[in-house]
């Protein structure tokens, strides 16, 4: 069986606008917001977000990175280091955090980011941002705002691909 494009360049660039819509319409604004990419995909897309926020609001939205890697349940008990850069650090106490991945699945990455989030300060609120929500959760996890819910059989994988990596723009189901 053949991959499928679910999302090709266009339709994914209006899912990622649709999105910032919602983010400003939940927080009232860009006022004590901050983006954090989950890396690899969603640090690119929080990028994007940001910048559509700043055509928006004329304001420029702090975007951290961070990985998860060492927060993993898998993993447990082999924490090295916080999961986001000392330089790209900003103070998240008390403020808007949006949370940016590309796709929501188990909710074992979400879980994972949420705790080095806390372990780095106590935001206001967390919001969660995924550009595919691919159902299969294994937690209590879901996301505030969704570029596109793509129902997958088990076996089915979702590939996200984005310019700055992958030199095209493109969501595909892999089978």
């Amino acid at each position: 069986m053949a991959n499928k494009i679910v999302l090709d360049q266009a339709s994914m660039q209006r899912a990622l606008t649709r999105i910032t819509y919602e983010i400003l319409e939940h927080n009232k604004g860009g006022q004590n917001l901050i983006l954090v990419g989950v890396k690899t995909r969603g640090e690119y897309l929080a990028h994007r977000i940001a910048d559509r926020l700043e055509q928006l609001e004329g304001a420029q939205i702090p975007v951290m990175a961070i990985d998860i890697s060492d927060y993993r349940d898998d993993r447990l008990g082999q924490h090295t280091q916080l999961g986001l850069d000392k330089e790209e650090q900003v103070n998240i106490i008390d403020k808007n955090i949006v949370l940016v991945d590309d796709v929501l699945f188990t909710g074992r990455t979400t879980r994972a980011a949420l705790d080095a989030l806390i372990q780095i300060g106590r935001p206001k609120t967390i919001s969660l941002a995924v550009l595919i929500d691919r159902g299969h959760r294994e937690l209590p996890i879901r996301a505030d705002f969704v570029g596109k819910n793509i129902p997958t059989a088990q076996n089915e994988k979702i590939q996200v691909k984005v310019k700055e990596i992958d030199d095209e723009d493109e969501v595909e189901i892999v089978h």
